[in-house]
């Protein structure tokens, strides 16, 4: 589960995000340089990438340590856990 401030963190960074975002709207209708609007975006594939490590790291802290608590099918949940990781970075 996370802590009250790993979710303030998280979503810190997706007010960043948003901040981002904005700024490329903007920047897009105000005919600015195509580079810098690249940075921009590489900014939040970079703070969206972040994210989601974050919450994979705690899904394997959280699911597989209560699955091994709990003895459940911790062979299942391995692969869930590949599973979604997969999905992640495709």
């Amino acid at each position: 589960m996370r802590t009250k401030k790993s979710k303030q963190d998280l979503l810190n960074r997706l007010r960043t995000i948003k901040g981002h975002t904005a700024g490329i709207e903007k920047m897009i209708s105000q005919d600015k340089d195509c580079l810098e609007i690249l940075v921009q975006i590489s900014a939040i594939k970079s703070s969206i990438n972040k994210i989601g490590l974050a919450i994979v790291e705690d899904y394997a802290q959280d699911c597989i340590v209560d699955t091994i608590k709990e003895e459940g099918d911790v062979v299942k949940t391995l692969k869930d856990m590949i599973n979604t990781t997969l999905k992640f970075n495709k």
